[in-house]
């Protein structure tokens, strides 16, 4: 069993902030570790989903897998989906505003906007292309976990400071 990396990078560390690279090799040993320490790192912290680069890994890749939790109680329960080289390929016009809260800025919630349903594609770790329709909370998350890989985090997207708040 692969032991959790609970070296989580947050906020102030630069990586945060930069453009993941592509994977170009799915089948590289070293990417598989990395998708295995997400696996377990996500389930020991009670994440819902985590990106490469919050373990300091410049990869065009996250998990997501929400369940309930302490974080997040009303969670949907499902299986963890590795997404590799993710792209939002559609979504909705509605957005809808919802809390969120990361690995990497703890201590803190903000009230984002989201698209509520969006069309998405990745490759999972065999290298299998797939295209799925996500809606509420799973949209949510796909799209929070995609803005890890472009160096965006979530309190980039609050509109203001009062959608901010402390909860330690």
């Amino acid at each position: 069993m692969i032991k959790p990396s609970l070296e989580i990078a947050t906020l102030g560390n630069p990586i945060l902030r930069q453009e993941a690279q592509p994977v170009t090799d799915i089948t590289d040993k070293q990417l598989q570790q990395v998708i295995d320490t997400l696996l377990s790192t996500a389930k020991a912290a009670s994440g819902v989903g985590i990106a490469a680069p919050q373990l300091s890994h410049s990869y065009r890749l996250f998990i997501i897998c929400s369940h309930p939790n302490p974080r997040y109680p009303d969670a949907p329960l499902m299986e963890p989906i590795v997404m590799i080289n993710p792209r939002l390929v559609s979504h909705s016009e509605e957005m809808v505003k919802g809390w969120e809260g990361c690995l990497s800025v703890p201590g803190v919630r903000g009230l984002v906007p989201r698209y509520q349903a969006i069309a998405v594609e990745y490759l999972d770790r065999q290298g299998q292309q797939h295209r799925q329709e996500l809606t509420d909370f799973v949209a949510r998350i796909f799209q929070h976990e995609l803005d890890h890989l472009d160096g965006i985090l979530f309190i980039d997207r609050v509109a203001n400071s009062e959608d901010l708040v402390n909860i330690e």
